[in-house]
């Protein structure tokens, strides 16, 4: 019985040379070695923590790199929002297409995030995590573009993830936490105002998770970086995977922790009967026991 081959998909030659590329990639990165650095590797780090010598002037101040990658995130955001609300919202159909899925599913996820969690308000709630969980996603994924620019001191510096700044983080942080102090006054008064200032440690957990998560990405990536000095193979491929990673987990955390603690803040409270109704209705049962 003749047996028919099957022709080997072009998929798998696609891969295979893929494969290849990389390899000779990595073996090319490894002899030719490392490139001439501004310092020592324990330098690199530090400065990619407190920023004190790469700095970039803006209009004649000496910020850290983070701020810029903060102020071309925001804009990038809201010129995407305008966007899609002036071109793409009015043509939506009942019949969906591939990016007005894509919108909806989002918009969707976050909104049955925060019913879920605030069922009794949960209006802005929506809003809010949406606004923040883009933002930490996106300028997460923001420093996979490695946009050089020219530092203060003179040397090619990296525009960072804005979070990876602790003032960022500090600042994300207590925004949450008066927005979930804020619901809870407005729904609950003084009672949704003391539930909040019972959890007085949640911006600094907040912010320290974010600035730890995304800061160990960066070091590591700044390690691989300073010791194969190609940034291709394995330098792209951990950059991408720490990158990946803490964009979708920190995103998801801090709005499920937003979500979470905003509904227990705008709880409404169990009104008890009073004692004087209790007592009727004891009275009551009485004879009708007997």
């Amino acid at each position: 019985m003749n047996t028919v081959k099957k022709p080997v998909s072009k998929k798998y030659f696609i891969l295979a040379a893929v494969a290849l590329v990389l390899i000779a990639s990595l073996v090319g990165a490894i002899l030719i070695g490392s490139a001439e650095r501004s310092g020592s590797i324990s330098e690199e780090l530090k400065d990619a923590v407190l920023h004190e010598e790469k700095k970039i002037s803006l209009f004649g101040w000496a910020v850290n790199p983070a701020a810029i990658s903060a102020m071309i995130v925001t804009g990038i955001l809201l010129i995407a929002a305008l966007l899609i609300r002036i071109f793409a919202v009015p043509r939506f159909k009942e019949v969906p297409g591939k990016f007005q899925m894509c919108i909806e599913e989002l918009v969707s996820f976050f909104d049955g995030m925060s019913r879920s969690n605030s069922p009794h308000s949960n209006g802005v709630l929506g809003c809010y995590i949406f606004a923040a969980g883009c933002y930490i996603c996106f300028g997460t994924l923001f420093e996979l573009f490695g946009i050089q620019v020219i530092a203060t001191n003179g040397y090619a510096v990296s525009l960072p993830a804005p979070l990876s700044d602790i003032n960022a983080a500090i600042a994300m942080g207590c925004l949450s936490y008066l927005f979930i102090m804020g619901g809870g006054i407005a729904k609950n008064g003084l009672r949704g105002f003391a539930r909040a200032i019972k959890e007085f440690s949640l911006p600094v957990s907040m912010s320290f998770r974010l600035f730890g998560a995304l800061l160990s990405g960066l070091l590591v990536t700044e390690l691989v970086y300073y010791t194969i000095s190609l940034s291709i193979v394995l330098p792209v491929a951990v950059g991408v995977l720490f990158t990946l990673l803490h964009a979708i987990i920190q995103t998801y955390v801090l709005v499920m922790l937003t979500s979470t603690y905003y509904g227990e803040v705008t709880e409404p409270p169990i009104k008890k009967p009073k004692k004087q109704k209790r007592a009727k209705a004891e009275k009551a049962e009485a004879p009708a026991a007997a």
